[in-house]
């Protein structure tokens, strides 16, 4: 007995293409313009022309910009409620006219017909709906918050209409307008929301939407009046938007590419795993940048569990994408095709097992790949790295839970994970450990509005979705008050161009690097005299180069006890630094003044006492959330530390600036690799002895002196440092820390041309801070099913 063909009708769809006689302008300020030069939208799944877009020029995109800019005063004073009550309008909109919807993005993505209507207009009415939720509140729960501004939106073609959900939804609520792009391959639902916006009230210019290639991308990207940048799509063009808008100011959150462990243990329910892993794998023919690409089963049990995948390997049904009977619809392109049946091939020409079921007949026309299996590949072949985006999964066993975790961490990206498992402890202790945004306990490829999602590593940074995903599109009114840049004079003339002892048995005043929980002499052996605000020599500190800046990371690395420790016993640490400062206040007060001729030594000093106070009151009250979508079971949203951070530290408030970076980084169980201020070193040099005897533990902070732009640039190449934050106030040393973040994709946190009040908590403080100092990860963990 088979199944029946179950076509779902396109008449509507066809006629509402017909309506617009195939042709669409751009949708700028609520209305449509004339089609200029346009390119083809053609249906995937037998290549049949559905209609004819315009390819936005930089002169459109400016004009879109504009009219962004001009609605963006009275959609703000429109109010949390008044926004609500549109986004609601839009959300009944999109469930009105969901059928529709569904099978326009059906023909014009060739996924089938059961995930659009089954999976993707639910989720893309539910964030409309979940995030007027968020304008109603919005001065309530995120107090002393504005809106970012003008808004510019890049997402690819696998879920076009979610994915403008998802951007749309929460710029909308927190008071934004918008310029979305829409994938060249798939417009048309983007198209047909235009109307929806329209019909909702949307006051005009609030969001408008321009249609096009790489080239309408790269205008919006370069364009002056965008205030934050969000991009959907490959890691490569992540790459290139991180370049470009380094030292622009524009915020930016990317969600990138991904190679997700699906990870099985000997005790899980084989058969459920099974029906897991087709959903993560061969869901929407694999284009899917969370896709459990890669299988890794206990090998106690990997014979048994690929047998049984095979086995529901022959039983999947590809075709047209419109049957309700299909499992697996069309590629998006015929490139895609292309490029997934070239990896294919390069793992059987090394040697792997490709098994594809015999009684998978791929259509003659369009484009299509059948289900994949890959076997025996070692973990560096091409198939084990790089992202297929196809419906190819490539399977490797492990023997201990150990060995599962290193291999799932094998890769560049972090996406998301899977762990299949029936004991419950093993599943929350492996958890964790895997670096990935995202992580489903026995189930899969389940998302919700109220739950972030987002990645490590190369598959990009920020969060969309949930509390998180809203702070994406809001700035702390505090960074509006930040003073200038302060400029530095130079300290007197030197009483003389050297320092010679009249004792030549005196002792040493060379500061040497802080590595490791040691103090180390500098790899190039050089030092460079500090002189005091009067011109008195005061002493020396060593010159940092690259192989120090190593050594340092080298250290952190090694210092992974400080983030598994409880943030208790953090804290007490923390709390004792404080104490030992305390006790040596006076001498750091002295020294501060030597160095910067201040009269308010003694208040710096207190102010950075109280700043570790602070922070360690901070480290064990920095709870996550647990989120209850409508599914059966709970997401735990853990705040995670980053890992290695390196900073660069403020030159004015010597001391007060280095603890209000450092010290927030360490409460929440990063490790540190700090630069202290190049004009006033000595003031950080002297917590070596203050670090010794408060417990902390060798390599959790590594100080190297030296050159800020030298160092900074060595910190932001480094591939083994997670983040970088640099606030020295050098606007092109900031420029430059973000364009070379690019090739890691690490996440930067910097000060631009602006100075800070470090004095002040609004400026210097709270979970602004503390979120540069994490990450979220989302564990989605069901119960009574």
């Amino acid at each position: 007995m088979d199944y029946g063909p179950a076509p779902e009708s396109q008449k509507e769809a066809q006629a509402w293409l017909e309506q617009r006689s195939r042709k669409f302008g751009l949708f700028i300020d609520n209305a449509w313009t004339e089609p200029g030069e346009t390119f083809a939208s053609i249906n995937p799944a037998d290549g049949s022309h559905l209609a004819d877009l315009t390819q936005a020029s930089a002169v459109d995109v400016a004009r879109a910009v504009t009219a962004a800019r001009k609605a963006l005063p009275a959609w703000q004073a429109l109010g949390g409620h008044g926004r609500a009550k549109i986004m609601y309008a839009i959300a009944r909109l999109m469930q009105k006219h969901a059928r529709l919807f569904a099978v326009l993005e059906t023909l014009d993505n060739g996924k089938t017909i059961r995930e659009t209507r089954d999976a993707d207009l639910p989720l893309v009415a539910r964030h409309f709906y979940y995030h007027a939720g968020w304008a109603q509140l919005l001065d309530e729960e995120f107090p002393g918050h504005r809106a970012v501004g003008v808004v510019g939106q890049i997402v690819p073609w696998n879920f076009p209409l979610l994915m403008l959900a998802w951007k749309i939804a929460p710029a909308m609520a927190a008071g934004n307008t918008i310029v979305f792009k829409p994938a060249e391959f798939t417009p048309l639902t983007a198209m047909l929301f235009a109307d929806i916006c329209v019909q909702a009230g949307v006051p005009a210019g609030v969001v408008n939407i321009v249609t096009g290639d790489g080239r309408t991308g790269e205008a919006l990207v370069a364009h002056q009046g965008i205030d934050k940048l969000a991009f959907t799509g490959s890691t490569e063009v992540g790459r290139l938007i991180r370049e470009a808008t380094a030292g622009t100011g524009k915020k930016l959150s990317l969600e990138l590419g991904g190679k997700s462990p699906f990870i099985v243990f000997e005790d899980a329910d084989l058969d459920a795993a099974v029906e897991g892993l087709v959903d993560s794998i061969w869901f929407n023919q694999g284009q899917v940048c969370c896709a459990g690409s890669r299988l890794l089963v206990q090998e106690s049990v990997q014979e048994r569990f690929l047998k049984k995948l095979k086995a529901r390997m022959d039983n999947l049904r590809l075709g047209s994408p419109l049957d309700k009977s299909m499992d697996i619809g069309a590629l998006v392109d015929p490139i895609q095709q292309q490029r997934i049946a070239a990896l294919v091939d390069s793992a059987r020409a090394e040697g792997c097992e490709v098994y594809q079921p015999a009684g998978c007949e791929v259509p003659a026309t369009g484009s299509w790949f059948p289900p994949t299996l890959i076997t025996g590949a070692s973990t560096s072949a091409a198939v084990a790295q790089a992202e297929i985006f196809g419906p190819v999964l490539v399977a490797m066993s492990f023997r201990t839970p150990a060995e599962a975790v290193q291999l799932a961490n094998n890769t560049v990206y972090g996406l998301a994970s899977c762990v299949w498992t029936e004991n419950i402890s093993l599943a929350l202790d492996v958890a964790p450990a895997i670096k990935a945004g995202v992580v489903w306990i026995n189930t899969a490829n389940q998302f919700d509005a109220a739950c972030g999602f987002g990645g490590y590593k190369e598959s990009g940074y920020g969060r969309e979705g949930g509390r998180e995903g809203m702070f994406e599109y809001l700035v702390p009114v505090s960074e509006d008050a930040r003073p200038a840049a302060p400029t530095f004079k130079k300290p007197a003339k030197p009483e003389t161009e050297f320092t010679p002892s009249a004792d030549p048995f005196a002792v040493d005043r060379t500061a040497k690097l802080y590595i490791g929980g040691k103090q180390a002499r500098p790899d190039g052996a050089y030092s460079r005299a500090i002189h005091g605000a009067d011109g008195k020599f005061l002493g020396e500190v060593g010159e940092g180069n690259r192989k120090d800046i190593r050594n340092a990371v080298e250290a952190a690395h090694k210092a992974t006890g400080w983030t598994k420790a409880t943030a208790h016993n953090r804290a007490q640490v923390l709390y004792y630094i404080a104490e030992n400062l305390a006790a040596r206040g006076a001498e750091f007060a002295e020294r501060i003044a030597a160095q910067t001729g201040t009269k308010n030594a003694e208040k710096e000093v207190q102010a950075s006492i109280e700043r570790l106070f602070y922070w360690a009151a901070w480290a064990d009250k920095y709870d996550g959330l647990a989120h209850q979508p409508p599914m059966h079971g709970i997401t735990v949203a853990l705040n995670e530390a980053v890992g290695v951070i390196g900073i660069v530290c403020p030159n004015e408030n010597p001391l007060l600036g280095f603890i209000s970076l450092v010290a927030p980084a360490i409460a929440v169980g990063n490790r540190v690799v700090a630069v202290p201020s190049e004009a006033y070193p000595l003031s950080v040099t002297d917590l070596y002895q203050v670090f010794d005897t408060s417990d902390l533990p060798g390599g959790v902070v590594n100080i190297v002196t030296g050159s800020a732009d030298e160092l900074a640039r060595t910190l932001a190449s480094h591939a083994d440092v997670d983040a970088v934050w640099r606030h020295d106030g050098s606007a092109a040393g900031c420029a430059e820390v973000e364009k070379l973040s690019a090739a890691s994709l690490k996440r930067t946190w910097t000060g631009g041309a602006k100075g800070r009040d470090w004095f002040s908590t609004a400026q210097a403080g709270g979970r602004v801070v503390l979120a540069h100092a994490s990450q979220v990860k989302n564990i989605w963990i069901p119960y009574g099913v």
